[in-house]
């Protein structure tokens, strides 16, 4: 059996309290066992007290501000947002005595007949008052109804019927029952439909599958303690209650027994309950049932009587047998299940409270005035293009320290530092397989016209000059949509994340942005064809470079006719800057060799300039259009497409999505219930620390 110093001891290895009334959990569970202690809610109380009241008043004065503490969170229903509160749960097998248990617990009478007759939980909230005068409240539905012993019955039939409609279907909407009357005991405990396989006329055939549905919902949290109602003429190990407890409590540490209708059949009890076949952990209480118009200190009476004097009913020991020793055993219980489940609640209660203000300062803020939702979308305008300054033109990514791709201005460095690998890696000739100067010379031969000897037809160098642009014109076209397309995901990226608390702003600031690097890259595109284009058809540079490198070159022009001119030498040539160069088959042309070489020598010297002129060219242009970009461009496609042609692009900012509207009163709903659930448990808090010291 339960007793005070076990409950101390599980206390002792599983709970803590606080070190101070409205701090965080602490650990000790050393300092929160000193304070059950002091509370001397364990059960070690004067026996003297036992006898002031018909059932129960002991360490009431203790316990009550516990039970209202749970019941004023229950109220608030706190179990919606997921936090389990110690609960009572009474369960039984259809026409096991639960009703008749209820009612000497509460002294009143309850609903009677055939078939269910709790359709609906029924939280029965008991407190031991003062006034002779009892007062009774029916709380459903949002309504508070008053009622009296006489109607109490009618008037939770009638609110059964308001709930799960008339007839014989059940719900899971609970009905709460307020009894104050003097000598009760201070206990909140849920009644749940009776088990019943069979569906009698008027119930759904599924009707035991509802009823199982609704009793595990209420006995599977670890804060449930199950109050199994067993008849004492059952097969204990057959019951259905039985059964379920045991599905959610395999070890029953948590399940209490009342073993009805004992002075029905006695036979074989006391083996029952002595032998503990089905496990339960918090052991049995025997009891009987009032009969008929007997009163409940009548019963109380005749109860006491029976198991002192039946021959088989009074050897079962007194710590197990009548509604005192049921009523104080759960009063024990409770104010211990309550104890140890208050810091996990508190824990539980800030960790959602926590999780909750989060989400909720996720939401887009709620604007109300068109100047708010220009104040806001300007404040997002100047950080992202502040942003925008900061990655694009300034090379800091501060904002961005471990997003490399977010670093642009070394991806921009690293995209041309390719671009130009690539132009160079384009343009290498190999002429190892002896076709060096061959298309010199077969333009030179297709140019010629009569004229002056040893003057370069202009015409064969720009036929030369546009086949050598043609190889590489790709090149540019391809940098230009590498870059657009980066810088596109860019400024989408940068966009979306200073827009990210306010949809209203995030397709127009999208749509901006790719519209715009659309239109920039469309530029671009137009630019490089002109570039390209420019190249094909004319030739010039005042760089100086162009005449150095030439007559370099030409220096060369000896030593390779000499190799022409003297049949006896190797037909290759090693020349520094070209290479190794097979010239066999150049002894045929030897009177245009000199002629193309020149020619050739020229192309090189200029091909080297054009090749840094598409470079240089392509970087001044890119930094330019992102300067104007982000300094002016930006700015204006946004406000042009956030206003749209209507011009009503901030009125639509005042408008919340059905959605976020929704979230937003869901969050600030469980807000307040869990603030206003925290001061709660805070109160209860500081009464015992101030019952402590």
């Amino acid at each position: 059996m339960v007793n005070g110093k076990e409950n101390r001891n599980v206390f002792k290895s599983k709970s803590s309290l606080f070190s101070s009334p409205r701090e965080e959990i602490s650990s000790s569970a050393d300092a929160c066992e000193q304070r059950l202690t002091l509370l001397n809610i364990s059960g070690e109380q004067n026996d003297k007290e036992n006898d002031a009241a018909p059932i129960i008043s002991s360490y009431n004065d203790k316990v009550r501000p516990l039970l209202d503490a749970v019941d004023r969170l229950r109220h608030l229903k706190i179990m919606q947002e997921g936090i389990q509160l110690p609960t009572i749960v009474v369960v039984g097998d259809q026409s096991s005595g639960k009703s008749s248990v209820l009612e000497s617990l509460a002294g009143i009478s309850l609903p009677r007949g055939q078939g269910i007759c709790t359709r609906v939980p029924l939280i029965m909230r008991l407190q031991n008052h003062l006034n002779p005068e009892p007062e009774l409240f029916l709380e459903f539905n949002g309504k508070i109804v008053p009622t009296d012993e006489s109607h109490i019955a009618d008037g939770i039939v009638m609110a059964t019927d308001e709930i799960a409609g008339k007839g014989k279907g059940i719900s899971n909407n609970p009905l709460t029952l307020i009894v104050k009357k003097k000598g009760v005991p201070d206990l909140t405990m849920v009644d749940l439909p009776g088990i019943t396989r069979v569906p009698v006329h008027g119930q759904p055939e599924d009707i035991y599958e509802q009823i199982s549905k609704i009793i595990k919902e209420f006995i599977t949290p670890e804060e449930s303690i199950i109050l199994n109602v067993l008849s004492a003429s059952v097969d204990f190990t057959t019951c259905e209650s039985i059964r379920m407890s045991q599905q959610v409590d395999k070890t029953g540490e948590r399940t209490l027994a009342v073993v009805t209708k004992a002075d029905k059949s006695p036979e074989g009890l006391l083996e029952k309950v002595t032998a503990d076949d089905v496990n339960i952990g918090l052991g049995y209480v025997c009891v009987r049932n009032r009969i008929g118009d007997e009163s409940y200190e009548q019963a109380r009476a005749e109860e006491t009587r029976i198991f002192e004097s039946h021959h088989l009913l009074s050897k079962i020991s007194k710590s197990m047998v009548g509604i005192p020793v049921l009523a104080h055993k759960l009063v024990q219980i409770q104010a211990t299940i309550i104890v140890k489940c208050l810091p996990d609640i508190v824990r539980k209660i800030n960790d959602k409270l926590s999780t909750n203000m989060e989400d909720l300062n996720k939401l887009p803020r709620n604007m109300t005035s068109i100047a708010e939702a220009m104040t806001t979308f300007m404040n997002v305008l100047g950080l992202a293009k502040e942003s925008l300054r900061k990655i694009l033109l300034r090379g800091e990514f501060d904002e961005y320290p471990d997003e490399m791709e977010m670093h642009c201005t070394a991806r921009f460095a690293d995209m041309l530092n390719q671009y130009s690998s690539e132009l160079q890696s384009k343009s290498v000739e190999n002429y190892s397989n002896g076709n060096y100067l061959l298309e010199e010379i077969r333009v030179l031969e297709e140019t010629k016209a009569i004229g002056l000897p040893n003057f370069l037809p202009r015409a064969a160098f720009l036929t030369l000059l546009q086949k050598k642009v043609k190889t590489i014109s790709f090149a540019p076209f391809e940098f230009v949509e590498k870059t657009w397309t980066y810088l596109e995901k860019v400024l989408v990226s940068v966009l979306m994340r200073h827009s990210d608390n306010y949809p209203q702003l995030l397709s127009s600031t999208r749509r901006a942005a790719q519209n715009l690097v659309a239109k920039k890259k469309k530029q671009s595109v137009d630019w490089v064809n002109d570039l390209v284009e420019m190249e094909k058809h004319t030739d010039y540079t005042c760089n100086p470079e162009y005449v150095s490198l030439w007559n370099k070159y030409m220096s060369h022009q000896n030593q390779l006719m000499e190799v022409l001119n003297d049949h006896s030498k190797p037909t290759k040539v090693q020349i520094d800057e070209l290479g190794e160069i097979e010239v066999g088959q150049l002894r045929s042309h030897v009177g245009v060799v000199q002629e193309a070489f020149d020619m050739k020598m020229r192309m090189t010297a200029y091909w080297s300039i054009v090749l840094r002129r598409w470079v240089d060219s392509m970087a001044l242009n890119l930094l330019f259009s992102i300067q104007k970009l982000v300094n002016k461009e930006m700015e204006f496609e946004i406000v042009n497409e956030l206003m749209g042609s209507e011009g009503n692009g901030l009125e639509k900012m005042l408008e919340e999505s059905p959605y976020v509207a929704e979230k937003r009163k869901r969050l600030e709903n469980s807000i307040k219930l869990l603030m206003d659930s925290k001061d709660v448990v805070a109160n209860i808090i500081d009464k015992i620390a101030t019952n402590v010291n």
